[in-house]
């Protein structure tokens, strides 16, 4: 078993890599709920996997063309994920997962907050689309020695500072 299996997941759900997002990584029929797909796509930005992302929209979406957008979407400086409310859709085929996903982009710290839709299809979850809000971030800058508040266990100045 190699290491990086046994870490934090990260998508912050507390558990081990191994033991959340590895296996919907492996398999995307395995995501039985949309969080757990969306834990997964996030996940996939820190581990900048561009074909996940891709294979988890909706095919309606046309991600395949969009693949460029995508990766550079991914190849930013995420760091930390708050899933705020996870609520089934109008149908048990659609569910709704809304959160906090913070980056950092010239040493300074940012938020996006989302309320993305999931729908299910033969089995399957995809994402769909999602809703930007835009609330205003009151973040306190951790201190350069402090813990990294992306949960890596580094302090911040080693990690995302």
């Amino acid at each position: 078993m190699t290491s990086h299996l046994t870490k934090p997941c990260r998508c912050h759900s507390g558990k081990s890599y191994q033991d959340c997002c590895y296996s919907i990584h492996q398999d995307v029929k395995l995501a039985t709920r949309p969080e757990q797909l969306m834990r997964a796509r996030y996940c996939a930005h820190e581990l900048e996997l561009v074909d996940f992302v891709v294979e988890t929209y909706h095919p309606s979406c046309n991600a395949q063309e969009e693949r460029n957008a995508i990766a550079e979407s991914i190849a930013g400086n995420w760091c930390l994920l708050e899933v705020v409310s996870s609520e089934e859709g109008a149908t048990p085929d659609e569910g709704f997962v809304t959160f906090n996903a913070y980056f950092t982009e010239d040493k300074r710290r940012y938020s996006m907050t989302e309320k993305s839709r999931f729908v299910r299809e033969n089995g399957r979850w995809y994402y769909l689309d999602g809703e930007m809000y835009d609330f205003p971030l009151a973040v306190k800058k951790p201190g350069r020695n402090d813990p990294c508040l992306c949960g890596s266990g580094k302090k911040y100045k080693k990690c995302c500072g």
